[in-house]
Formats: structure tokens, C-alpha cells, sequence
């Protein structure tokens, strides 16, 4: 009986995603509004007619508040010293100084669905948005297509009086319509957005950004101390400024997503310097002195337990000296990276704080998107292309680039044990979406004009998707039922704004489910459900059963951390939560479970996502092709190729970019240097083989090729290069090993100069062609 019944209400839900939704008191509107038709008396001239009118401008309501939404990446509960770390925070202290602190709010325990909730409303499945666009498949839930029908808070405010910008990363785009010919549909600016400075991806080289300012490429800064997050503060400040003082009347949505700090960990020299010696007592000493201190601040309760060390991670006492004094300078550089972000974030509350409506600016400071990223695996990581394409990293090898991490030379990322030391007190990391230690994120409001008790501490469930609902509450505007001719999924979630004056109130968000890579759980009124499916440091995701996953059950009213496993003792109540966990997961898009790792689901052709590129053999470029996405360049792995470039040498030593794909992290780049060409095939940072040809070009027309003989038999094998001028070969050379997955996930495709990161480091960039680039032809075989 009971599976008949779980079943019925799960095929109940598959009919009725939103079944159990609630609608709004009154007719919620439709956005937009009706065109302007002149109410009064027309008569054949102005003469004999009522005097004219103009449509009244739209206006926020009245007293509504300024809203700014900063969201921070991959930083753990246990990270800021706001909520006892050991990542200084002054910015997020003083707003929950004169704010509040919320320790039970959630995210989805990675960064595209924690953000396509965050600006909608609704569950990330219903959004689309089940795991990164890099990785999406053919399913409703995880297509990574925002649907119409889950308008953003930006359009809704934007169509309500208010300005809106965008500043920072949008990870909410497919990456198939990144490229220069769109469609836009799903860039920042159609999504409510008035303005957008940022990046398009998971994460970005914050010494060599490639970036978008509305749809277009922004040139490289010649500033030879550039930095992606100044860069960001000073955008963000000046739309500020300059919004006010023109319409010093008209409310403000600013997001601020800095990207910090996901992977790369870059950061000033200084910054890092003031971190020496800091971490050197580890990872588990680390954990029992953030518990301490979280305890002396509140953030915990008194009687919550610190969780134990996974089995699986190393104790720093079995590390030797060299993997210690590594893996404690990676952390020196991540919190590095993580206090001059705070101190940033800081630059922009101070322009917030000079502003003539500063009181009634509500700032909404999220630190994580999720959990602390455990993606460096055990061994820390000189570069994540090397994880994405599976091959393994040895910290003998990356402790060679001690002195060099944070700069520009390698895209660093510290070992899993700090990710785990930085979610304390709770168990696991990013993308453990069944565990806190992936999904519960330090939360701070600041309002002085809407929130009195000062200082205060906020215990009530929160989770992403309630922070709209409560945009909406404290502006007094209600969520539309048709949105640009689209009728709406109602609103998910629900306004904590009740929670602004009370301490005590009664939460109201009784139940949420979670799903990221069949690491599932659900929260019912103070009991938490928990099934995790892969460690995050698994190599792999083979031979997995969902129907044999292993369930806890937790009191979580009782025990703050998850520490105690009450699966055994409370039986029934184990068998009702997993009976819920199925119909939300029926009402919600959730289903079907999906547990493939990377490798497969970043391979777009093994997925079949649409392609700019697909089925095609043949594609010719022209100078002026810059940024163009790595998915929609020619995908040219694990296969025979040939480059053909036609060129004009117009003076003797011509020099720069001829065509370049990736960059710092993995690719190739054909270029001359001093007029003789080079081609260099980058093996993800580990390996740069070139072929340089010895006599320097002569002014006139040339073609220059490039001919790749892959092996076959399989994938990331080696074969034969061969370069060509003018049909006659200049050199040759073969390469042991390829790249098998990808070359880089923030860098594409340039032509006649290099847009992002260096393919190697004997050039300077922008590295612009000095002579002109006819066109460029790539035919796979």
C-alpha cells in the first residue's frame, strides 16, 4: 500500500509541478503593462480636443529600498572570521554589526543552480539548472536553458522602476550561445539586467580576464598590475554613482558576483605575503579552532558537536614536510584571495554607504554559492584542466611552483583537506548537496531603515531560492502571473522577511528537498535527510546503484552539525523523508538521477548539446574572430587536423598572434616571432612542445600549415606534427600525449591576437598580429 501510494503521488506531482503552491492574495500583474492609450476627447484638431497626455513614467512603490546582492564563490561556513575562519572579513563584520547573521540559510552545493535560483525564485531544477552549463543534458530539469517561465527578479524589478546591473560572473548562460552571433536570449542584458560587466563560465583568470561588457568583448588592460576583482568593485561603484546622480530618485538592483573564490586562487603578492606561517598548524587544527571560535561568537549553538575527518582524507600529521609546507602556502594564497575580495566587496558598500538614500539600501552579503571546492583533489591542483581531463596531479611535481602561486603562471586550487577545514563545523564539501558542509552558506542582511535589532543572529531555515520572495516583500511588488507574454511558475520560494524583527518567529520554510549529482537530501521541519553518492575527490563514478545508496537521518533542530545518524533508531520517520524526498523530487524536475561525472557530461558531442560546430569539417576564420567561446570552436581533439593560414608579412620581423585556442591552462598557438613562425601545442601547462621554423619570413603574401597525424585507438593519444610554408616543410615533431576532454573552460578562439591567458610565456599579450591575417582555415579529418 505504502508503494502505491509514494507512487500516485509522485505521477500526482509529474502532472502538477506546482500542485503545492499557493497563489498570492488580489490579481497578481502582468509585466508588461498595457500600452498607453490617451484617455481623454479626440477632435479633428488640437483645437477642439482634451489636452494632451504622456504615459506617467513607471515608478517603484513607494519607499522602496535599494537592493544590493553580492554573492561570493566556493567559500565554506567555516572560512570568514564573521563566522568564526580564519579569512579575515571586516566588510561582512561590520554589516552584520549593524545587521544580521543567518546560520541556517542554503544553497544548492554548486554555483549555476545556486545562481539560477537565486535570481528566479524557484528550485534549480525548475529552472533548468540541475548541475553547471558545461554539463548539461536533453532533460527539462537539466537542459541549463533558463525557461521563460521563471522570470528573473531583475526583469521584474527592472519593469517596477528600478535600474539594474549585473557585475561579475554569469554562469547562467548556455555555452552554446556565447559566441558573437548569440542568440542573446539568455545573456544578462535579456534577462533584466540594464548593464553587464563581467565574465561568461565557472570561473575566470583574474591576471589575463576575458571579459563582457553587455554583449561586447572587452579589449585586454594594459595595466600591469590588473586585477579581475578592483576591476569589478570600480565597475560596480561607478554604475553606482553614475545611476544616482542622474536619477538620484530611481531605486537601484545591484548583483555583485566576483568569482571569488572559485578556482584559479589568485591573488596579490602582498596580500599572500601577509598570510606567511598562518596555516601551518593544518587542516584539522585548523577545523578545531574555527569550531572554538564559532562557539565564542554565537554562530553555533553551544551543544553542537565538530564533525569527524572523512576516512578518506589524509591527517595533516601523516603529511611529510614538503606536502605540508605546500598545501599550507596554497592557503596562505587562498585566504589571501578571500580577504582582499572581502575588501573589495568592502569599496562597494562604502560608495553604497555615501549615498543620499544609504538607510534605505538593503545589502545582501552571501558568502558561497556552496560549500568550499574540495576540486582541488587530495593532492592540490597547479591547474583544473588537468582534473577535467583526468589525469592526476603529484604535489612533487607541484610544489616546483610554490613561489609562483596566485600569479599568473598557473591556475592554482588548494587540496580537498582545506575545502573540508573551511565548511566547519559540518561534514563534506561542494556539490555534497545532501551534507551542510555543501549547501549552508553565511548569510548577512543589512537595512537601517527595515531592521532594528541591530547586530542580531537569525536561526530560522532559509535557502536560496526565498531571497526573491523576500526582494519582493520589502519593495511591495508581487510577483507577476504573466512575464513579457509568458505565463509564471509561481514563486518556490518564501520571504524571511518576517524574520527582520523576531528572533523567535516561527520558521515558515518547513520542507526542501536537495539533489546535485544524486547527492540528495531533504529538510522537513527539523529533521534532514541525507544520501551522498561520490565523495568529491572520487577519481570515479562507476558501479553506482541509487537504490543501494546508504540514507542518514538527522534531528537538525537538535544537532546543528549533522553529527549524529539517527537512521537506525527512527526507522519510520527514515522510510517518510525518503517517501517525500521522491514526490518533491516528481513535483520539481528532478528526476531522472543522474550520476555521471565530467567525463562524460562536459563532452558536448557525447551529449548531443546543440553546437555551433557540430557535423561540421571544415571552418574558416578571418582577423577580427577574438573570444570566440570554446564551444563553438573546432573541437579538434582526439582526431587528425589541419590549420592552413594565409597570411601578409608587410615588414621584415612581423611579429604576433596568427590564431590561438585556449591558453595558459591547455591549447595551441601559431604565431611569428620576428618573423618566424611558431606553433606550440600546450599539454595542460605540463608539457609546451614547439616547432620553430629558422629562417624569418620575407614581406609578401605566405600560407602557413600545420598539419596534425593523431594515432587513434582511443582518446589523449599522441601523433605527428608537421609544419608547412609556403609547401614546404620548416619543421616537424611529435607529441606523446594530447589533450582528451578540453582545452580550457574559460578561454576560446582567437585570430590575429590573444584574448585571454598566454599559450606560453615568451610572448606579452595582446600579442596582436603586425602584419594581417588573410584568413584561417581548420579542416578536421
Amino acid at each position: 500500500m505504502r508503494t502505491i501510494l509514494l507512487f500516485s503521488c509522485i505521477l500526482l506531482a509529474l502532472h502538477n509541478p506546482a500542485n503545492a503552491q499557493v497563489k498570492h492574495p488580489g490579481t497578481p500583474p502582468v509585466l508588461p503593462r498595457a500600452d498607453f492609450h490617451f484617455p481623454g476627447h479626440v477632435g479633428r484638431t488640437y483645437l477642439e480636443s482634451d489636452p494632451a497626455q504622456f504615459p506617467k513614467p513607471v515608478k517603484a512603490p513607494k519607499g522602496a529600498p535599494n537592493i544590493i546582492l553580492i554573492l561570493l564563490d566556493d567559500s565554506g561556513f567555516g572560512q570568514y572570521s564573521t563566522f568564526g575562519g580564519g579569512v579575515p572579513s571586516p566588510t561582512m563584520d561590520r554589516l552584520a554589526a549593524d545587521g544580521l547573521r543567518y546560520n541556517k540559510f542554503h544553497t544548492t552545493a554548486l554555483c549555476s543552480p545556486t545562481r539560477a535560483s537565486l535570481i528566479t525564485g524557484r528550485n534549480h531544477h525548475s529552472a533548468a539548472f540541475a548541475g553547471i552549463t558545461e554539463a548539461a543534458t536533453g532533460y527539462e530539469g537539466y537542459t541549463c536553458i533558463l525557461p521563460k517561465s521563471c522570470g528573473t527578479v531583475a526583469e521584474v524589478l527592472r519593469q517596477n522602476g528600478y535600474a539594474t546591473a549585473w557585475i561579475g560572473k554569469n554562469h547562467n548562460t548556455p555555452t552554446w550561445e556565447l559566441s558573437d552571433v548569440g542568440p542573446f536570449d539568455h545573456w544578462a542584458n535579456s534577462l533584466g539586467f540594464d548593464y553587464f560587466y563581467g565574465f561568461n563560465g565557472g570561473d575566470m583568470n583574474h591576471w589575463n580576464p576575458v571579459l563582457y561588457e553587455n554583449r561586447n568583448l572587452v579589449p585586454v588592460s594594459s595595466d600591469p598590475g590588473y586585477y579581475l576583482t578592483t576591476d569589478l568593485a570600480d565597475k560596480a561603484i561607478a554604475w553606482l554613482q553614475k545611476t544616482k546622480s542622474i536619477a538620484p530618485d530611481k531605486p537601484v538592483f545591484l548583483y555583485v558576483a566576483p568569482g571569488a573564490t572559485h578556482a584559479p586562487h589568485h591573488a596579490p603578492k602582498d596580500w599572500i605575503d601577509k598570510f606567511r606561517g598562518q596555516f601551518d598548524m593544518g587542516w584539522d587544527r585548523y577545523r578545531e579552532e574555527a569550531f572554538e571560535r564559532q562557539k565564542k561568537l554565537g554562530v553555533i549553538p553551544a551543544n553542537a558537536r565538530l564533525t569527524p575527518r572523512p576516512a578518506s582524507l589524509p591527517a595533516w600529521t601523516s603529511l611529510n614536510a614538503d606536502q605540508r609546507r605546500l598545501y599550507a602556502r596554497m592557503m596562505e594564497v587562498f585566504a589571501a584571495y578571500g580577504a582582499f575580495c572581502d575588501a573589495q566587496m568592502g569599496r562597494i558598500v562604502d560608495a553604497v554607504k555615501q549615498l543620499p538614500d544609504a538607510d534605505n539600501t538593503m545589502i545582501i552579503y552571501i558568502a558561497g554559492d556552496n560549500g568550499a571546492s574540495a576540486e582541488g583533489g587530495l593532492e592540490g591542483s597547479v591547474n583544473e584542466m588537468v582534473f577535467f581531463n583526468g589525469f592526476p596531479e603529484k604535489w612533487q611535481d607541484n610544489i616546483k611552483a610554490i613561489d609562483e602561486l596566485g600569479g599568473p603562471r598557473h591556475f592554482n586550487h588548494f587540496p580537498s583537506g582545506w575545502a573540508w577545514a573551511m565548511d566547519a563545523p559540518f561534514q563534506w564539501t561542494k556539490q555534497i548537496a545532501s551534507h551542510f558542509g555543501g549547501t549552508r552558506n553565511p548569510l548577512i542582511i543589512d537595512w537601517p531603515a527595515g531592521i532594528r535589532n541591530k547586530g542580531g543572529l537569525r536561526s530560522q531555515f532559509t535557502h536560496v531560492i526565498d531571497i526573491v520572495p523576500t526582494i519582493y516583500d520589502v519593495t511591495g511588488i508581487t510577483a507577476p502571473v504573466s512575464l513579457n507574454g509568458i505565463e509564471q511558475k509561481p514563486i518556490e520560494g518564501i520571504s524571511f522577511a518576517y524574520t527582520f524583527d523576531s528572533a523567535q518567529a516561527k520558521p515558515r520554510h518547513n520542507t526542501q528537498y536537495f539533489e546535485l549529482g544524486v547527492n540528495r537530501g531533504l529538510y522537513d521541519n527539523g529533521w534532514m535527510l541525507s544520501a551522498m553518492s561520490f565523495e568529491p575527490w572520487a577519481a570515479t563514478r562507476e558501479r553506482f546503484d541509487p537504490d543501494k545508496q546508504k540514507w542518514e537521518l538527522y534531528n537538525v533542530d537538535e544537532d546543528f552539525s549533522q553529527s549524529r545518524d539517527l537512521a537506525q533508531k527512527y526507522p519510520e520517520k527514515l522510510r517518510q523523508l525518503q517517501d517525500l524526498w521522491w514526490v518533491e523530487a516528481a513535483k520539481y524536475n528532478v528526476l531522472p538521477l543522474d550520476w555521471r561525472g565530467p567525463n562524460p557530461r562536459m563532452n558536448a558531442e557525447l551529449m548531443g548539446r546543440p553546437s555551433l560546430v557540430a557535423g561540421r569539417k571544415s571552418m574558416t576564420y578571418h582577423e577580427g574572430v577574438v573570444g570566440l567561446p570554446d564551444a563553438a570552436a573546432p573541437p579538434m581533439l582526439n582526431k587528425s587536423w589541419t590549420i592552413t593560414a594565409k597570411i601578409e608579412v608587410r615588414h621584415a620581423g612581423d611579429s604576433g598572434i596568427i590564431i590561438t585556442h585556449g591558453g595558459m591552462q591547455g591549447g595551441y598557438g601559431l604565431y611569428l616571432r620576428e618573423g618566424r613562425p611558431h606553433f606550440v601545442y600546450n599539454f595542460l601547462a605540463q608539457e609546451r612542445p614547439y616547432i620553430e621554423a629558422v629562417a624569418p619570413l620575407q614581406p609578401g603574401p605566405h600560407t602557413v600549415l600545420v598539419d596534425f597525424i593523431y594515432d587513434g585507438g582511443g582518446m589523449a593519444k599522441g601523433g605527428k606534427l608537421v609544419l608547412s610554408v609556403d609547401g614546404r616543410k620548416v619543421g616537424e615533431r611529435r607529441l606523446e600525449v594530447t589533450v582528451p576532454v578540453q582545452f580550457s573552460i574559460v578561454e576560446g578562439l582567437d585570430v590575429g591576437q590573444d584574448s585571454g591567458s598566454p599559450i606560453d610565456w615568451t610572448y606579452r599579450m595582446p600579442f596582436r598580429f603586425t602584419g594581417k591575417v588573410e584568413e584561417v582555415k581548420i579542416d578536421l579529418k
